[in-house]
């Protein structure tokens, strides 16, 4: 479970909206007071707080320090969220405890990253040590293993890693660029030609087990690429 606390009501119903989208669940709290009361209700579930600093009844910081000196839920991995820019306001949240720390305005795109990436430091993720399914392409994200149709299929490491971003966000278009930045990362230099070969690639692999799967990955015309959801595992 993702808890959202935000005052902004708008911003607030966009983050619930969004990770629901994503494949997680999710709740919004405009006040520290009311996130609290949740969290004693459901002590042993896995979380996740997007923690906004500025708030009405008590600030972010405050709040922070609460979770973290509360055996309960000290636990628990934070993302501050805040408009506040300055390296001395990162510090203070990173000092606190905080994992990481996202000024606004922010990308959707980036918050997701982010979010799986607290939670795979934080051994909360919730797709590792599974399987994920799309028809007949099963991939094991715990032993970086992948079969289709009970076959199985080689890969590269970024193969993978692309395909694994596909599979947890089937039906959701990427651009090459956010492709880029989540597979390859911000500092890479090359050319989104690279996403073309890669997706390529991928398609020819699954392809070859299963002619159907070839056809999974789809191209959206000026925008990138997503992969459709499949329920048949024949």
């Amino acid at each position: 479970m993702i808890y959202c606390v935000e005052d902004d009501s708008s911003i607030r119903s966009l983050l619930v909206y969004t990770l629901q989208n994503t494949g997680f669940e999710a709740k919004g709290f405009e006040t520290g007071q009311k996130l609290f009361t949740e969290l004693k209700e459901k002590k042993n579930e896995r979380s996740l707080i997007l923690l906004d600093i500025m708030l009405p009844d008590e600030d972010g910081i405050s709040i922070l320090r609460r979770l973290k000196q509360d055996s309960h839920f000290s636990s628990i991995p934070v993302i501050m969220l805040t408009a506040k820019s300055a390296e001395y306001d990162k510090v203070i949240g990173l000092d606190n405890g905080a994992d990481d720390y996202i000024p606004k305005p922010f990308g959707m795109m980036e918050l997701v990253a982010r979010i799986k990436a607290v939670l795979r430091r934080s051994g909360r993720d919730q797709t590792k040590g599974k399987r994920l399914y799309n028809g007949p392409v099963i991939m094991d994200v715990a032993s970086y293993t992948l079969t289709v149709k009970e076959q199985s299929v080689e890969l590269t490491r970024k193969e993978f890693e692309l395909l694994r971003l596909f599979m947890e966000n089937t039906d959701m278009v990427f651009t090459r660029d956010t492709i880029l930045e989540r597979i390859w990362g911000y500092d890479f230099d090359g050319e989104t030609r690279t996403v073309d070969v890669h997706v390529r690639t991928l398609r020819q692999k699954l392809g070859e087990k299963c002619p159907a799967c070839e056809s999974y990955i789809e191209t959206v015309r000026g925008i990138g690429y997503r992969m459709t959801t499949h329920q048949d595992t024949i």
